[in-house]
């Protein structure tokens, strides 16, 4: 019997089962309305905050992807620019070299001209100044003949042929 009389404990008594959901139940209450209510608070201000920063985070991801395509469109339009200006430049560069190419052609066609003019000036100088030495030679040879010629023929024809040989020489 000793073993049996220690097992009251386990025999349900209506006045303790009373008793026990009646504390149960007080309790329940009591730790709902001071416990659970403010760590359902606090676990609901937990979410709202974890839901803003992930809106947060959306929001500055799109941020950051408008940012992106606006700096690709600003580098576009910057190699468009640059693309643009390198070919402003070389057509300035090659209107700069035709034009000095034009002007060259034209100074050389101007000295060309100009050279050509002065050496037929020379040319006519030459000519003249030709012509009036050999108009002096020819009167010096006229004076000299027209003095020998007062002398006698044979001495003209060996005058004459002495002159000749003096202007072969110079």
């Amino acid at each position: 019997m000793f073993v049996l009389a220690g097992f009251d404990v386990i025999k349900p008594d209506p006045g303790l089962m009373f008793w026990t959901t009646l504390i149960f139940c007080l309790f329940w209450f009591i730790v709902g309305k001071y416990g659970f209510r403010p760590i359902a608070n606090a676990l609901k201000k937990r979410e709202d905050d974890i839901q803003s920063a992930l809106d947060e985070a959306k929001r500055a991801r799109e941020e950051m992807a408008n940012m992106q395509a606006e700096n690709e469109n600003l580098l576009a339009q910057a190699r468009e620019e640059r693309a643009l200006m390198i070919k402003e430049a070389k057509d300035t560069k090659n209107d700069i070299i035709n034009e000095a190419k034009d002007k060259a052609k034209e100074e050389a066609q101007k000295i060309a001209s100009s050279a050509m003019v002065e050496i037929e000036n020379q040319k006519k100088a030459a000519m003249v100044d030709v012509k009036n030495k050999v108009g002096v030679m020819a009167l010096d040879i006229a004076e000299k003949v027209l003095k020998k010629e007062l002398k006698g023929n044979s001495e003209q024809e060996a005058f004459v042929n002495s002159l000749v040989e003096d202007i072969k020489l110079n």
